[in-house]
């Protein structure tokens, strides 16, 4: 199991310093020897593929990727476009993580129609697999699609796409059509039990192989005693389940009930216990949303850094299957 780290909107930092202190965990995550780093695409906050782009230009090894960029913000071939332009900023670094969203995203903020997702995706990787196939004219007609339009923006990297998918016809989806999916509040039986069968055998009917499975996992480093305390506060500023009925639908396969019980909390032992069980669950790379616990900014980036170090230490270790 490769480790990566996830961020998410850091509210600590000014708006002032907010992308530079981005560019700088990315740098620190490539220092400490994780295998990605991920950025999702938060309402209001730093747009993720530009974020990336700059990425691209301040490391040299560590993957990049967005986990993920909501597909009906963006038409695809501009989403191509833009794809491409940023994976060669990243010398071929980059992947790019899409999905569906969720209705309060794209209806109720945007104002934009949340009708049959699942469709919409098939129709998009029409538009993206003709857009990353290499330069030249694309010709796309589908339902939702009449693109014809030249792309002329690179043939040197190829482009690896991951989606965000959690009901059983977009895991048919993931697995058939893409290089695996990107999770988000999913514990170690949904995964194990329900995500990796059903995306394992889209792609084995599709003859796709190394097909990944990502899973974004909250962990914070810390005493026995401030372990519940640690899972209250992750579904607190992480987002309650009960927001997304996508993720209830997906909750209900496991054993979590909130983003919290998902969560690996506790001391070193109980940590690494918990990430070996993501990994024995089928998860090929792990996604690390540090929740840093402390009662100001001070104590609350040391928490962070302790965290990040403890399972930057765990890299090899995971990546060995030990």
């Amino acid at each position: 199991m490769r480790i990566g780290l996830m961020i998410g909107s850091d509210k600590e930092r000014s708006r002032a310093d907010r992308l530079a202190g981005l560019l700088h965990d990315g740098k620190a995550a490539e220092s400490d020897g994780f295998a990605s780093f991920w950025i999702p695409q938060v309402p209001g906050y730093l747009d993720a593929m530009t974020a990336v782009a700059l990425l691209g230009q301040v490391t040299d090894r560590i993957e990049i990727g967005t986990a993920v960029v909501p597909i009906q913000t963006r038409h695809p071939l501009i989403m191509a476009q833009q794809a491409l332009t940023t994976q060669v900023a990243c010398s071929g670094r980059f992947t790019l993580g899409i999905g569906p969203s969720h209705h309060w995203i794209i209806a109720d903020q945007l104002g934009l129609p949340y009708d049959k997702p699942a469709l919409l995706v098939r129709d998009y990787l029409d538009v993206l697999d003709a857009a990353f196939a290499g330069p030249g004219p694309i010709a796309v007609d589908n339902n939702n699609f009449r693109v014809h339009s030249p792309v002329d923006v690179t043939e040197d990297f190829d482009m690896g796409v991951l989606v965000a998918a959690l009901g059983p016809a977009m895991l048919r989806i993931a697995g058939e059509r893409t290089g695996g999916t990107i999770l988000w509040m999913a514990d170690e039986r949904a995964i194990g039990d329900y995500v990796v069968p059903r995306i394992m055998d889209a792609a084995n009917a599709a003859g796709r192989t190394k097909t990944r499975v990502v899973a974004g996992v909250p962990v914070a480093l810390c005493s026995s005693s401030e372990v519940d305390a640690a899972r209250e506060y992750a579904s607190e500023v992480l987002g309650h389940a009960d927001f997304s009925p996508n993720y209830v639908r997906l909750l209900e396969h496991g054993d979590a009930e909130d983003v919290g019980d998902t969560m690996a909390a506790g001391d070193e032992s109980a940590v690494l216990a918990r990430l070996r069980s993501y990994r024995d669950a089928g998860v090929t790379d792990l996604a690390v949303r540090v929740v840093p616990l402390g009662q100001d900014a001070d104590a609350r980036s040391a928490a962070r850094r302790r965290t990040q170090e403890f399972v930057a230490s765990l890299v090899e270790e995971l990546a060995s299957g030990a």
